[in-house]
Formats: structure tokens, sequence, C-alpha cells
């Protein structure tokens, strides 16, 4: 058996997809040491620079004061605790919707979802482009799993308009996380109400980032129906809120159910209490700091600028997230070690992560990142395109 796996692994070396874990020596910044080498780095999903931000960490001590470390238990024995109370409170409120709940990660959020909401007899209909938390989870619920084409609604609505299934559940990415491009929720909810479907939106990428006071894709460049049993809404706190976890919005029933029947909620100790509270104040700074949204913006619109004559194209994005299309998983890898020996730090992104044939750097803005920074990652790419 050991002989098998060695050969497995071997095989995945040659095909240029095998990883290694970097070991970071401190905390996330744009400025990093990786391996005791100093780096530039543009491979965090923190978008808003709040993962080291002073007032977080105050906050994590008071909280540490407060609750301790641990939770010690389940949220349904006695982990449950008053700063987690307050942080699902504080969330439905600030997301405009019912009730909230909360997760240790979001993978665990959307599979506490889907296989809540979905069982065998009902029909679970999912972007072919999106994260493995959601395919992952629609495959262990055992209900009918079909894919439509990326963000093509025709495809869904015909699918929705002829399947028999008891239940109907669609599940998107809503910023879809190796291409930077979203998902059209305002015409995935109509489709929705008009086939009686739910509608699971995965926002990890979003929340934070786009909308009014950092509030998400629901609030962002149009009006979204909030007040609908359809909408079941779910968003990471560990990305442009800078801290871990993630929350899942809806209706009370919705929420009820998951709490009763969402396997990854019950059966796993509650996050510590710490974390709920720095929440808190990590809220306050989303919706308070909007400068962090327009200087990423601003930065977005330069990177674009700066690397659009490359023999490799960026993809479409508005997003912090700006994939550059490279094609051959060797030559991604190639290019990843060419700039780490430069001192910067893009991560390549090969299959099965993505599709064959579309291996990217993905490169990740973060509003603690500087013009220079930029610039800096231009010229060594434009250099690299000499080579």
């Amino acid at each position: 058996m050991l002989a098998d796996l060695s050969e497995a692994l071997r095989e995945r070396q040659q095909e240029g997809l095998y990883r290694s874990r970097p070991v970071l020596e401190g905390p996330q910044s744009p400025h990093v040491t990786i391996d005791s080498r100093d780096f530039l780095a543009f491979c965090s999903n923190d978008y808003l620079g709040l993962a080291n931000h002073p007032a977080l960490i105050e906050a994590v001590a008071e909280g540490a004061r407060r609750y301790g470390v641990g939770s010690g238990a389940s949220h349904l024995i006695s982990g449950h605790s008053r700063a987690h109370c307050e942080l699902e409170e504080t969330l439905a409120v600030f997301v405009g919707l019912p009730r909230t709940l909360l997760f240790s990660t979001g993978y665990m959020a959307n599979m506490a979802v889907v296989t809540a909401l979905a069982g065998r007899g009902d029909a679970i209909f999912a972007d072919r482009l999106n994260h493995a938390s959601l395919n992952d989870a629609a495959l262990l619920s055992r209900a009918r799993f079909i894919r439509y084409p990326h963000l093509d609604l025709d495809t869904l609505a015909r699918q929705l308009e002829t399947t028999k299934a008891r239940r109907r559940l669609v599940i998107t990415d809503v910023v879809f996380s190796m291409d930077g491009d979203r998902a059209p929720i305002a015409e995935l909810l109509i489709l929705c109400q008009r086939f009686d479907a739910w509608l699971l939106l995965d926002d990890a990428h979003g929340f934070g980032v786009l909308g009014e006071g950092g509030k998400g894709s629901l609030y962002h460049s149009q009006r979204i129906e909030r007040d609908t049993p359809h909408l079941i809404y779910m968003a990471t706190l560990g990305k442009a809120a800078g801290v871990s976890g993630a929350f899942v919005a809806a209706q009370a029933p919705v929420i009820e159910t998951l709490i009763q029947y969402g396997r990854t909620y019950g059966y796993t100790t509650a996050a510590p209490p710490l974390l709920a509270h720095t929440l808190l104040t990590s809220l306050q700074l989303i919706s308070q700091e909007n400068w962090r949204r327009e200087r990423l913006a601003l930065l977005i619109e330069r990177l674009r600028q700066r690397l659009h004559s490359l023999p490799w194209p960026l993809l479409p994005s508005e997003t912090p997230i700006q994939p550059l299309l490279v094609g051959e998983s060797q030559e991604a890898v190639r290019l990843d070690l060419a700039l780490r020996e430069c001192g910067i730090w893009v991560p390549a992104i090969r299959p099965p992560t993505v599709p064959q044939d579309m291996a990217r750097l993905r490169i990740s803005l973060s509003a603690a990142h500087s013009e220079a920074d930029v610039d800096r990652l231009g010229v060594a790419l434009h250099d690299l395109a000499r080579c």
C-alpha cells in the first residue's frame, strides 16, 4: 500500500501538481517572512488588511480575559457563549436577514446547509466552477447533483423546469475564488422564486469587500430581495474580516433546521468565544473604514493597467482576486518559482483546483499593499515575459 501511495505522489510531482506547505514566520502582511526568506506577498485573502490590526489584537486579549481560551463543548452542550450570541445577533443586523448561525469554517457551514436541506429524492443545481466545499456537500447529501455551465442561467432554468425533485437547491459561489468574477445573484434569486427552489449563496470572497459598508454581495450594485424564504446566505470571517469562522444567514426556520440537523454544527466543539468577541470589533472596522475598500479599488485598477500588455491575460475581475491565466501547469510553476527568486510570492494554481490547461497565477490584493508593491510585481512579470 505504501508503494502505491509513493508512486501516486511521484506521478503528481511529474505532472507539476505537487503541493507543499510554506511556513509563515509572523503575521499576515504584504511583506512576510516565509521559510526564513523575506517576500512581497500577493497570496493572502486578508483583503482589508485586518488580520494584524492592533484593535483586533487587543480584542483577542480582552476576549481571552473574559471568556478564556477554549469553548470546552459543542454549541448544543455548554459551548455556546454570550460572545457567540452577540456576534450572531450583530451579523443578522449587519446583513439584513432575520437570523444567523456561526460555524468554525465556511466548509463546515456549506456542508451543514446542503446536507440538512437536501437528501434522497431532492436535486441540487451547482455552477460548474463552485468551490470544493459546495461540491463535496452536494455529493455527501445523496441528492441528485446537477451541474450547469459557469454562469449559464438559461441551462439552469431548463434544469429547474424539468426536474421532478421534491426539494430544489441551487448552490453557487458569489465571487468565484479562482476566477474573481461574480454570479448574477438577482437573476438567480428570480429563477429560484419562479421554480420554488432555495438559493445558497457562498459570499466568502465578497463579504467585507463588496457592497455598502462592506455588507457583501447582497448590497452590491443591485437591490436584492432579502426578505424571501428562498435565500440562504453564507459568508466567511477569516478573509476580509481578518479573524476566523463563518456564518449562515436566513429565515428563522432555516436556521433552526441547521441547529437541529446540521451535523457539522452539532457534532463539533464550538469555536473559541474570544474569536466571536474579536469579530465584533472587526465588523465595526469593516463598516466604518470605507477607505479600505476605496484603496482596494484603486490598487485593482493600477494592477490591471500595469499587466495589460503581458503575454498571459488577466481574467476579467473587479475583485481583489486577479488571476493571470498561464495555461500549462509546468509554466505556471516556473513563473511562481521565478517570482520567488525575485522576492515575490504569487501562488501557481493548477488542476484539480482549476480545469485542465487553465493553470494560473492567482494574484490577491489587500488594502495593506502600496502602489509601489503593485508596480514591483508588474516590473517583475514584464521582465519574466522577456526571458
